[in-house]
């Protein structure tokens, strides 16, 4: 009897092994873990529209499951063709599909390829509206609020809220014909552009539609610079935890620092030298904090061993240049930041809490000789005397008042002394 329960237990654990075996290498679509979410739990939550599965039973995004199916209708009729011929496509790629997510998916199989079609059929067509300005726009609330649109934009990037990028394509080949998935990127990164919070820059070539796993991963790509065109050589790459983070503007600027804008030709690029900072401007906005945070969660669970994690790593740089509004004050009036939300407070408080519950940097941090070369500076005898006079005796306009008040007093009372002495 023992041996009977024992060989159907070595099947079912073989039989579960062999399905692990060939599901695990696939998943790349995660829910945020419970740390980051605690953070800011809303910054990972679609404002109006669910893509996938795991935001599907939210009341706030039912206006667009209809939208959805209009899209469908309308994608259709100028097709001329029927749905059959896309439900089809997606049952093919269901189980593949059905891998690429971490978490279990209790969509039934009917329901899931109606989501792979409902959903890929609208992310298609919007792209394909926006970029065309298509005659039917006219009556789309989607593109006459331009806050619909908006939250659109953000929705689509979130970390949890994403479709594999195969479906896309096999979709995208059957509306647009074969050959053509270079315009689907195309049109994704120009509908999303408007999130970046410092301009977009061609850094990379073209990348194999294999390696792209869904939108947020496409953005990630598309946004941060390879290592070469960060360093020249290679082997400058730090390889080492053996550095200090550096003080913040306010008492950067008290020891003699200057901040600069510079041109961008590189957004996360921080250059330093004689004292002087230059960095590209960075706009806030009201999705910049969701933009930073779900690039960050996608940095923790793909992050490279060789290459750094830009946007962590520039997040955590800024975290340390900002911690009060002060700091914002700074950045702002030498064209660094480029503050939308108007309230300095709150910006300084999206960079103080965007790297909480974030691992990392880690060995192969982008500023680490940026902060070096911050810390010598700061720590030169002038500099440092300077700072200090500067914060416990010149800490508000008034000081600087009673040391001219005093100077011009002292400098009377001398000249006073002085015509005394000629006189006698």
């Amino acid at each position: 009897m023992q041996s009977y329960k024992g060989a159907e237990a070595f099947t079912l654990i073989s039989h579960e092994l062999s399905k692990l075996s060939k599901a695990q290498t696939q998943r790349f679509i995660y829910r945020v873990h419970k740390d980051l979410r605690d953070v800011n739990n809303k910054a990972y939550e679609p404002e109006i529209i669910a893509i996938g599965p795991y935001h599907r039973d939210k009341d706030n995004i039912r206006m667009m499951e209809e939208h959805k199916l209009w899209y469908l209708h309308l994608l259709l009729k100028r097709k001329k063709e029927n749905v059959e011929t896309y439900i089809s496509a997606m049952g093919e790629l269901e189980q593949e599909a059905r891998n690429c997510y971490a978490e279990p998916v209790s969509l039934n199989s009917a329901k899931f390829i109606k989501m792979l079609v409902l959903d890929s059929c609208f992310i298609i067509e919007l792209v394909r509206k926006r970029h065309r300005r298509d005659p039917t726009c006219k009556n789309d609330p989607i593109f006459e609020m331009e806050w619909i649109m908006n939250s659109l934009q953000r929705d689509i990037i979130l970390f949890e809220n994403q479709i594999p990028f195969f479906i896309l394509c096999r979709l995208f080949d059957m509306t647009e014909g074969p050959n053509r998935r270079n315009m689907l990127i195309h049109r994704l990164l120009l509908f999303c552009q408007s999130l970046y919070p410092g301009g977009r820059f061609k850094y990379k070539t073209e990348r194999s539609l294999k390696e792209i796993k869904h939108i947020l991963d496409l953005i990630h790509g598309d946004w941060i610079p390879s290592v070469e065109e960060v360093y020249v050589n290679v082997d400058e790459v730090p390889k080492t935890r053996e550095w200090r983070f550096i003080h913040p503007a306010t008492e950067l600027r008290d020891a003699n620092m200057v901040f600069k804008n510079m041109k961008p030709d590189n957004f996360f690029k921080v250059d330093f030298n004689d004292g002087i900072m230059l960095m590209s401007p960075l706009t806030i906005e009201d999705r910049t904090e969701c933009f930073f945070r779900n690039l960050i969660a996608y940095e923790q669970y793909f992050s490279s061993k060789t290459c750094p994690d830009f946007v962590t790593d520039y997040v955590k740089f800024l975290d340390c240049l900002i911690n009060s509004s002060k700091d914002v004050e700074i950045l702002s009036k030498c064209g660094i930041i480029d503050n939308w939300l108007g309230d300095n407070e709150v910006v300084a408080n999206i960079f103080n809490q965007l790297a909480v519950s974030v691992t990392g940097p880690g060995e192969h941090f982008v500023y680490a000789t940026i902060f070096d070369s911050v810390n010598n500076h700061y720590e030169k005898r002038s500099n440092r005397a300077m700072a200090v006079l500067r914060r416990d005796y010149f800490n508000s306009p008034w000081s600087y008042f009673s040391f001219s008040a005093a100077f011009v007093i002292l400098l009377l009372t001398v000249a006073q002394t002085v015509l005394s002495a000629l006189q006698l």
